[in-house]
């Protein structure tokens, strides 16, 4: 049985193969001329910078800022949601607040591809994170002519000298880069490299154990002045609440949000809104 890092090693080796395999039809020069014809790019750190916008009115405060991800399948438990619509998923959360969406593209261990992406970013006005396994700049270019908004770089599968090459690469097609890091040493590489967007994933690729308090830990590792997201692992409320309270402006919610038997409300309970509007039932108030 192959361990998580060689899992990560495996999806990121088979990422790349494929995108070679779509840059020998479409070279990269075609791709960033195709690039100059795409909208502009909405701006996804500064969707999270603010938090979330309280329904109740523009002079409302702020909280912790939702990702809300549209994902068919996992590699663990095989496909989450047979009847997925990407567009209408993404507009359910969209219309409970959520800040930004992210998509899963990768189609051989996720069951993503560019079409979700493409109906998720012609559904709603909010920027969309393209999620997939990012090592060679084809694949960043790609995500911004597919309508990407923001692609993630995750520091365990790049290093250091790539991961700031991706970097630069993604601003110089538009993007945000959402750079993901586990552990210190990685948070280290991230402030090194310039990263401003950065994601602490409290899923452990030793041990596949989710650790919130991970969060914690890691943050004092980053670096000042940085837009910090946490992922994996938030379920409820509470959960949003414990890393709020670490310092995460944002936090990125998948399958718990995916598997909801109502989407919508589930973005309203992790972002503590009432289900029945001002003065209804606060879901967050709710036991279990």
């Amino acid at each position: 049985m192959s361990t998580p890092t060689s899992f990560l090693a495996r999806v990121s080796a088979d990422a790349r193969l494929a995108a070679e395999r779509r840059a020998a039809h479409l070279p990269l020069a075609e791709i960033q001329r195709a690039v100059a014809a795409v909208p502009a790019a909405r701006g996804f750190r500064a969707a999270l910078a603010g938090g979330a916008p309280d329904l109740a009115g523009p002079s409302a405060p702020r909280g912790v800022a939702l990702i809300a991800e549209v994902k068919r399948r996992s590699p663990s438990k095989g496909d989450l949601r047979p009847d997925l619509d990407p567009a209408a998923l993404a507009s359910a959360y969209r219309a409970a607040g959520a800040a930004a969406v992210s998509v899963l593209t990768e189609p051989l261990h996720f069951g993503g591809g560019p079409e979700d992406l493409q109906k998720v970013r012609a559904a709603v006005d909010v920027p969309v994170l393209r999620k997939d396994f990012v090592t060679i700049p084809y694949q960043v270019w790609e995500a911004r002519a597919w309508g990407a908004d923001a692609v993630l770089l995750i520091v365990a599968a790049l290093g250091a000298p790539l991961l700031a090459h991706l970097l630069a690469e993604a601003a110089a097609a538009g993007l945000d880069a959402l750079v993901e890091v586990h552990t210190r040493e990685e948070a280290a590489v991230a402030a090194d490299a310039g990263a401003s967007l950065i994601g602490v994933n409290a899923r452990d690729l030793a041990t596949l154990a989710v650790d919130l308090r991970r969060f914690a830990t890691v943050r004092e590792a980053l670096p000042s002045g940085a837009t910090l997201v946490a992922e994996s692992g938030i379920r409820m409320r509470a959960d949003v609440e414990a890393v709020a309270a670490a310092g995460a402006h944002a936090v990125l919610v998948g399958e718990t949000l995916v598997l909801a038997d109502d989407p919508e409300a589930a973005v309203g309970e992790l972002l503590g809104r009432a289900r029945n509007g001002p003065g209804g039932e606060d879901p967050a108030t709710k036991e279990g």
